[in-house]
Protein backbone atom coordinates (compact mmCIF):
# COMPACT_ATOMS: atom_id res chain seq x y z
CA UNK A 1 0.00 0.00 0.00
CA UNK A 2 2.73 2.72 0.98
CA UNK A 3 4.62 1.47 -2.50
CA UNK A 4 1.37 2.35 -4.11
CA UNK A 5 0.83 5.66 -2.64
CA UNK A 6 4.36 6.64 -2.80
CA UNK A 7 3.82 5.75 -6.92
CA UNK A 8 0.51 7.85 -6.90
CA UNK A 9 2.23 11.01 -5.53
CA UNK A 10 5.30 10.35 -7.73
CA UNK A 11 2.94 10.46 -10.94
CA UNK A 12 0.75 13.27 -9.83
CA UNK A 13 3.85 15.43 -9.23
CA UNK A 14 5.25 14.82 -12.38
CA UNK A 15 1.88 15.56 -13.89
CA UNK A 16 1.77 19.08 -12.36
CA UNK A 17 5.21 19.20 -13.61
CA UNK A 18 3.92 18.58 -16.96
CA UNK A 19 1.20 21.15 -16.80
CA UNK A 20 3.28 23.65 -15.48
CA UNK A 21 5.70 23.29 -18.23
CA UNK A 22 2.86 24.00 -20.53
CA UNK A 23 2.60 27.49 -21.66
CA UNK A 24 -0.97 29.67 -20.98
CA UNK A 25 -1.90 29.44 -24.22
CA UNK A 26 -2.02 25.59 -24.15
CA UNK A 27 -5.16 23.43 -25.26
CA UNK A 28 -6.37 20.49 -23.44
CA UNK A 29 -5.05 18.50 -26.89
CA UNK A 30 -1.41 20.04 -26.01
CA UNK A 31 -1.88 18.39 -22.51
CA UNK A 32 -2.64 15.19 -23.50
CA UNK A 33 -0.17 14.64 -25.99
CA UNK A 34 2.27 15.69 -23.46
CA UNK A 35 1.26 12.85 -21.67
CA UNK A 36 0.87 10.32 -23.90
CA UNK A 37 4.53 10.99 -25.27
CA UNK A 38 5.65 10.41 -21.55
CA UNK A 39 4.19 7.61 -21.44
CA UNK A 40 5.12 6.20 -24.24
CA UNK A 41 8.83 7.32 -23.50
CA UNK A 42 8.52 5.81 -20.06
CA UNK A 43 6.97 2.24 -21.15
CA UNK A 44 10.38 1.97 -23.79
CA UNK A 45 12.66 2.98 -21.28
CA UNK A 46 11.04 -0.29 -19.23
CA UNK A 47 11.14 -2.39 -21.97
CA UNK A 48 14.65 -1.56 -22.62
CA UNK A 49 15.51 -1.75 -18.95
CA UNK A 50 14.31 -5.49 -19.09
CA UNK A 51 16.25 -6.36 -21.81
CA UNK A 52 13.08 -6.57 -24.35
CA UNK A 53 14.81 -5.08 -27.15
CA UNK A 54 15.55 -5.58 -30.75
CA UNK A 55 18.81 -4.64 -32.84
CA UNK A 56 18.64 -2.46 -35.56
CA UNK A 57 19.41 -5.24 -38.02
CA UNK A 58 16.75 -7.25 -36.90
CA UNK A 59 14.29 -4.54 -37.34
CA UNK A 60 15.42 -3.81 -40.69
CA UNK A 61 15.70 -7.83 -41.82
CA UNK A 62 11.91 -7.68 -40.58
CA UNK A 63 10.46 -4.93 -42.38
CA UNK A 64 12.41 -5.74 -45.76
CA UNK A 65 11.18 -9.14 -45.70
CA UNK A 66 7.61 -7.43 -45.96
Amino acid sequence: MIAAKAKCTNVKTQAMGVVRALPASATWDDLMYQIYVRQKIEAGMTDMSKGRTHSHAAIRKAFLRS
